[in-house]
């Protein structure tokens, strides 16, 4: 396999895993001179063909992020959950 061809790949296994509207969690951002804040969550607007997530964080920010170089990872179901609760106006703290 070539290079074009492991870099086609890459790209197309990252599309299926953050297809849009997934919600990640940005852990923190490699060497970026204007960085998204640590711990941010975003919604996952589309993949690249060059792997790059280009992601809408909750802050305002738009920015792509690349894997490998940047740290994040998909919310999981309960955490999905937590945010669905206090989205409808639900305090599960009581």
């Amino acid at each position: 396999m070539n290079e074009y061809d492991r870099l086609y790949r890459q790209a197309q296994r990252y599309k299926e895993i953050y297809s849009e509207g997934t919600r990640i969690l940005l852990l923190h951002m490699g060497n970026d001179p204007r960085p998204v804040e640590d711990d941010m969550r975003g919604t996952v607007m589309f993949v690249d063909d060059m792997s790059a997530v280009h992601c809408g964080f909750d802050n305002g920010r738009q920015l792509g992020i690349i894997p490998g170089e940047d740290s994040f990872r998909k919310l999981t179901d309960e955490e999905l959950a937590e945010e669905q609760d206090e989205a409808d106006g639900f305090d599960m703290t009581m």
